[in-house]
């Protein structure tokens, strides 16, 4: 873990806090820990948040820490909230992941906080526990699961952005026959991994509407399921095309970050918040890449499978429950919208009301809010329909992205791991 305190004289440099307003002894102030995960975007926008918020609080201080992502960092979650040890405020996914949480136990009851009136009712149903009770308020962007790519590549090649499957694959080979890297991979962080699984959500449900009802109750299954086992069999034919980077198996999420922003490679399968650690990593390169989603078989119904924010919530530890409310408000209003911008970019809208987008987005943040507008086509990710995600995910895409195991094994591997979650989990039909 890494405490983060020392940047925040540079946010306000930089017009994000232009003035501390107010001043408060050490010994005032009220203390409220506050844990997030180590992308450079997260850290950017929580230390710029902890500031503005300081500004108006003068007598709360915002202690930060950041987290590694992916199994480690669930894993770290479920320990210290095991062990009372969490932070008094922390960021973590909305969804299935939440569920697995235990948040009626875990977690302070939100529902009837007065900042809820400003949260779209689509994330709280993300955030809902088996009790009907709302535990969190969102952070960031809801945000597409689909492929970042490279304009200038695209523009040198003469390549458009596919709407199906055989496209990108066609997109793909042009791209290797000219001597370039067609596909990033970034393994050297796991939870890169699942994005041609995942990201592939929006055809499984267009083809079969009934497989999350299914899945949720034992009785639809990815290996047996020919449309849910096309994410696997799309990431094995990625990896047996040969268009993969040489360091795949070692490159890190901000290796494939500036990759396809400097032009190393073409395409990275990755969600939209990427958009922001681009503004981190390689700002030149911003207007340098844009964003389609991952394509099925059928390019006249094209679509995007989307993610809803985090959330921040509360644990029943915490001593300073009312001031950790404070800056949870603070990060669900307007003003909070706003710091998110300035210090992270936008990925895609805001789930809490009247939050505006500045006209300039990146390109990825373009061609990505047609399919969340009227006449758009997109559906949420799995884990936002069924509470059932199977942990291991990241290590089996792993190996069947690196050729070590094959599609139809990966499949029946995910199977048994959900499996042992639903089980955990105390579903009926498993």
């Amino acid at each position: 873990m890494l405490m983060r305190k020392l940047t925040r004289a540079a946010l306000v440099t930089t017009g994000v806090i232009a003035i501390l307003a107010g001043t408060a002894s050490a010994q005032d102030k009220v203390k409220v820990t506050f844990l997030f995960d180590n992308a450079p975007s997260t850290v950017a926008m929580a230390e710029a948040l902890a500031t503005a918020f300081e500004a108006k609080h003068p007598n709360i201080d915002i202690e930060t820490e950041s987290r590694p992502g992916g199994a480690d960092g669930d894993n770290l979650i479920k320990t210290r909230l095991a062990t009372g040890e969490m932070a008094d405020v922390f960021l973590y996914n909305s969804g299935s992941l939440f569920q697995a949480i235990n948040p009626t136990q875990n977690l302070v009851d939100l529902t009837n906080e007065p900042f809820q009136a400003n949260v779209i009712d689509s994330f709280k149903s993300v955030v809902t526990g088996t009790d009907g009770k709302v535990y969190g308020a969102p952070i960031g962007t809801a945000m597409g699961g689909g492929i970042l790519y490279n304009i200038p590549i695209y523009k040198e090649l003469g390549l458009t952005p596919p709407k199906s499957w055989a496209e990108f694959m066609a997109n793909n080979e042009k791209i290797k026959a000219a001597g370039k890297t067609a596909v990033i991979q970034s393994f050297g962080e796991t939870w890169t991994s699942q994005l041609f699984v995942l990201g592939d959500f929006y055809n499984v449900l267009a083809a079969d509407p009934n497989f999350p009802a299914d899945y949720t109750a034992g009785k639809a299954k990815y290996a047996t399921t020919p449309v849910a086992m096309k994410g696997f069999e799309r990431q094995e034919e990625i990896f047996k095309g040969g268009y993969l980077n040489e360091d795949f198996a070692a490159a890190t999420f901000p290796d494939g970050v500036t990759k396809v922003a400097t032009g190393e490679g073409a395409h990275y399968p990755m969600l939209s918040f990427a958009v922001a650690n681009i503004k981190e990593l390689a700002p030149e390169n911003i207007n340098d890449v844009g964003f389609f989603a991952i394509p099925g078989d059928d390019a006249a119904n094209n679509g995007l499978t989307t993610w809803m924010p985090s959330g921040l919530y509360i644990p029943t530890t915490s001593k300073v429950q009312a001031e950790a409310k404070e800056f949870i408000a603070f990060v669900a209003s307007i003003e909070g919208c706003d710091v998110q911008t300035a210090s992270a970019g936008a990925a895609g809208p805001y789930l809490v009301k009247d939050c505006k987008l500045p006209a300039d987005v990146p390109p990825v943040v373009a061609d990505l809010l047609p399919y969340f507008q009227e006449g758009g086509h997109s559906a949420p990710a799995l884990e936002f329909l069924s509470p059932i995600k199977g942990p291991a995910l990241e290590q089996i895409t792993v190996e069947v992205g690196s050729g070590i195991r094959s599609a139809a094994d990966g499949a029946a591997l995910y199977d048994e791991d959900v499996k042992k979650q639903a089980q955990q989990l105390g579903l009926p039909g498993w």
